[in-house]
């Protein structure tokens, strides 16, 4: 939520927004500088990732044990998430070169089952799910909270500045309606949110290509298709999220300012310095707390800032595809791509990330001539069509053939882009049998057409027929929890 910077307060005044205001500025400032030095931020593509896990109990429902499990686990790459039913693994940064996405499928493997024995002492288990389809609204009241200083100083900040209840509305075969008076249906969404590091001269075109491709990876990954016993979206997290945070007060004012879980503002012209300069510019701070350091002192003295407050605020604006600074190893750029969900199976989050990556890679030498042929608000429309309706979307696509773009199906660009895919994973380093291993899964889930999304909608459909909604729900997800225990990718699980 944070990106790991300690908060020990949860109650701010004006004098500290207005601080923490003029900090940003200086941040901006000294994040300018930075990135005009020679070499800053060069070095070898990596990529990283975080798992968000939702802890559940031997019937699929959801226990609040993070802090137990996390004091038992003693653990320094796991942390307390939002709800108390929530737990996030930060997995080991690797190289891309080689066998990356291999050595990040044994990690969440030896993760998840560590944690999951110990989840066990306490009755419980742990589940890689979008959503979990078992959440009752009874769940996720203003006590499911996990109570610490930030958690604590995020619901305030949000709700001090919407002046009403968040209103959820997501279509679907079931339609729901439902208001919360707390911030914590967030917590309902978990997610696998994958880190590329990038050359700063390179993050423009990057970024472009990420916004460009993620609507495919979104769907061929949907795992959330259920919440609060409705069916709704293959990937319900897009719409929960977004109105789970808004912070923007309803009528309020003539117009609506920008969301706070947005998909973008618009292609990036020049690179990594406007993205953060968007969020500082369009979005209040929720979380005022200010560091020791001067930026402009740490940059006379030869050092990298650590820009904490341009860090911490940018951990509350919530872009699906995300520009992150890190001041590590005298400080470099990463791409944080937030739109794919938990689970199903480590080989499934690893699939997904090596089709993710390979895709943004493959593209970007490409995008530059392509995003003139896609005004941005169609790029915004496909992420929210390939959530909505999964593999059966249908996006509109550039091309460099007047009249662009046109109207494709998700299934025919996926199917067309495994080869791209493949091309951006072998040009920087990745082994080719490592790069078609995991293609060859995604390729399959398109044949099949069985993402996590598709199997629970139909494993649910099954047990309908001789149960009630709630206990077909609570079958299917035991199913779910069996099926993952086994590691076998999605595309194999029976309904």
């Amino acid at each position: 939520m944070v990106m790991g910077q300690t908060i020990d307060r949860d109650d701010f005044s004006a004098p500290d927004f207005e601080q923490f205001a003029l900090r940003l500025q200086q941040c901006m400032t000294a994040l300018r500088a930075l990135l005009a030095r020679p070499g800053f931020g060069e070095g070898e593509t990596s990529i990283g990732a975080e798992l968000e896990l939702a802890i559940v109990d031997q019937q699929g429902m959801p226990m609040p044990l993070n802090r137990r499990l996390l004091a038992d686990a003693m653990e320094p790459r796991l942390q307390l998430e939002i709800d108390r039913f929530n737990l996030e693994y930060n997995l080991t940064p690797q190289a891309l070169r080689e066998r990356p996405f291999s050595r990040l499928q044994d990690e969440l493997e030896r993760a998840i089952a560590a944690i999951d024995t110990s989840a066990a002492d306490h009755g419980g288990r742990i589940a890689t799910i979008g959503i979990l389809p078992t959440l009752r609204k009874q769940d996720l009241g203003a006590d499911a909270l996990t109570d610490l200083p930030r958690y604590r100083a995020l619901a305030t900040g949000v709700r001090h500045m919407r002046h009403a209840p968040f209103e959820i509305n997501i279509n679907g075969a079931d339609h729901l309606v439902t208001t919360s008076d707390s911030v914590t249906l967030e917590g309902a969404n978990t997610s696998f949110q994958v880190h590329l590091r990038v050359d700063p001269k390179r993050f423009a075109d990057t970024f472009n290509a990420a916004q460009l491709v993620t609507p495919l990876a979104v769907a061929i990954g949907a795992n959330s298709p259920l919440f609060l016993g409705h069916r709704l979206w293959d990937e319900t997290r897009i719409a929960l999220f977004k109105q789970a945070v808004d912070s923007r007060s309803p009528g309020a004012v003539e117009w609506r300012r920008a969301a706070r879980v947005p998909f973008g503002h618009g292609w990036a012209r020049h690179g990594a310095h406007e993205l953060f300069a968007e969020s500082v510019a369009l979005f209040p701070p929720l979380i005022p707390q200010c560091s020791d350091e001067d930026p402009a002192t740490a940059l006379k003295n030869g050092a990298t800032p650590s820009l904490s407050e341009l860090r911490l605020h940018q951990s509350t604006t919530w872009q699906w595809n995300r520009a992150i600074f890190d001041p590590a190893g005298g400080g470099h750029l990463r791409l944080e791509m937030r739109a794919l969900p938990a689970g199903p199976s480590a080989i499934d989050m690893a699939a997904n990330a090596a089709f993710l990556v390979g895709l943004v890679l493959g593209m970007r030498d490409r995008i530059t001539e392509l995003i003139p042929a896609l005004p941005f608000q169609y790029a915004e429309y496909n992420f929210y069509r390939s959530a909505q309706n999964g593999l059966d979307a249908q996006l509109l696509w550039p091309t460099l053939e007047p009249i662009s773009p046109h109207e494709r199906s998700v299934r025919g660009l996926i199917e067309e882009m495994l080869p791209m895919a493949e091309a951006g994973l072998l040009g920087h380093g990745v082994d080719k049998a490592e790069a078609d291993s995991y293609l060859t899964l995604i390729a399959k889930r398109l044949r099949n057409d069985a993402t996590g999304a598709r199997w629970q909608r139909r494993t649910l459909a099954r047990l309908e027929r001789r149960n009630g909604r709630d206990e077909a729900i609570r079958l299917m997800m035991q199913a779910y929890l069996r099926n993952a225990a086994t590691g076998e990718a999605v595309h194999r699980w029976k309904p």
